[in-house]
């Protein structure tokens, strides 16, 4: 029997690079879709037949009918927003219980996770990392100091060992004076936990290995982006979890020669949410205008993105960490009005030019860039490669130049429709 593929589709920049819509636009060539990183502090957005959708936990194929969705070991979930993000999923129609199943091996993030996120982005003052608050690093933390709270420990024992982790974040918050209340937050996380035990709760590296040893092919999907990889990022203004493509192999238990195609994704500009270094960042109005045009707003947090010039400096590195086979090109349709566009090709470093991601981007890092001419054309209506204006086409063969990748797939829009395949 022929042994089933595994491809990756991750992001290449700091995150919201548009992910979700492109997941839900593979699905159709896959039978299981698996989110194998991140959290709740992800928000996949997917516009179609009129209706907008944003998924922070559950994998962005639950909008095609008879595929199998898996939330991997590797994903930290809060059951009390898991419950909120179902239910309305199954409200508008969406048959969840028979297409989702879950890591028995996820860890939990529990109430005072959040908590201690809040308390330890306080200490930290003006050197705050940014966090969207929702407890995502301290339920890293936790797993990784081997005293984290997993899906498989609600059906054995769960109100001790619940109680015994709350004990523990307790006595760090005491001790660090900080004030809170969970009392409606945890009443409303336990019926997330009585609500996911409805729940397909699976053992999902035997499942994932069996279904490829019937010839069954999968999709994994990435949250957050290349450069917020806990290793390879902009340190310390990073994530919690490897968001590269090794990344799929912990998060999911599969074998590294199973992976076939790595789908990078990068928008057609570069945008950042929180704080950390950003060499191409635009303060003036071409940077106002990326954002308008763009919607640069985050879909979970609601936070104004920082938006910049494309970096194709963190791009090349990003491209040689995931071993990125295609490349996909997202909002360049946001670049329509600009006369010209620019892209960082070196960064300036302590008085030399270098073509390479150095150790630290906070220190010294300014953008070499070259110019292009804009094509001033709307795109957002064209149906196939060859109505491309030539300056756009000029400039995917630049970045693919640059790249040494293939842009195998160009979105013009938000909508599923807006999304073409090149030839």
């Amino acid at each position: 029997m022929k042994q089933g593929k595994v491809d990756v589709l991750l992001g290449l920049q700091w995150g919201d690079e548009g992910k979700g819509k492109v997941v839900d636009v593979l699905t159709p060539n896959y039978d299981v879709i698996a989110r194998f990183q991140g959290g709740p502090n992800a928000g996949h957005t997917l516009e179609f037949n009129g209706e907008k959708y944003v998924l922070r936990s559950i994998p962005s194929g639950i909008f095609q009918g008879g595929k199998t969705n898996i939330i991997g070991n590797g994903v930290v979930l809060a059951p009390d927003l898991f419950m909120e993000e179902a239910k309305a999923l199954e409200e508008s129609g969406h048959d969840l219980k028979n297409r989702l199943c879950i890591s028995r091996k996820a860890h939990l993030i529990m109430p005072t996770h959040r908590v201690l996120d809040a308390a330890y982005e306080a200490a930290k003052g003006k050197s705050k990392v940014g966090t969207t608050g929702k407890g995502i690093g301290p339920t890293y933390t936790d797993k990784i100091s081997r005293n984290g709270l997993r899906v498989g420990d609600i059906f054995e024992n769960f109100e001790t060992k619940y109680a015994q982790c709350k004990a523990r974040h307790e006595q760090i918050l005491k001790s660090m004076n900080y004030d809170y209340d969970i009392t409606e937050v945890e009443k409303k996380w336990m019926e997330g936990i009585a609500y996911m035990r409805q729940f397909q709760i699976i053992d999902s590296e035997h499942v994932i290995n069996n279904l490829l040893k019937e010839g069954k092919s999968v999709l994994c999907e990435g949250a957050q982006g290349t450069m917020l990889d806990v290793d390879f990022g902009s340190y310390p203004f990073v994530t919690s979890s490897n968001t590269i493509c090794a990344g799929a192999c912990t998060g999911l238990g599969i074998g590294p020669n199973k992976i076939g195609d790595v789908y990078g994704i990068m928008k057609a500009y570069c945008t950042r949410v929180g704080a950390g270094p950003f060499p191409t960042e635009l303060f003036d109005e071409t940077g106002s205008t990326l954002r308008q045009l763009g919607h640069e707003y985050g879909a979970v947090t609601g936070r104004e993105r920082r938006c910049g010039w494309i970096d194709l400096v963190a791009l090349r590195y990003a491209v040689m960490v995931n071993g990125v086979t295609q490349l996909i090109m997202m909002k360049s349709d946001v670049l329509d009005a600009f006369k010209t566009i620019k892209a960082c090709v070196a960064y300036k470093h302590h008085g030399q030019v270098i073509d390479y991601f150095p150790y630290n981007i906070e220190d010294d890092i300014e953008p070499v860039y070259e110019e292009l001419p804009g094509w001033n054309t709307d795109m957002t209506k064209m149906t196939d490669e060859s109505q491309f204006p030539k300056e756009f086409n000029d400039y995917v063969k630049f970045l693919e130049n640059q790249l040494q990748t293939p842009i195998k797939i160009i979105s013009i829009g938000p909508d599923r429709e807006q999304t073409i395949v090149r030839k």
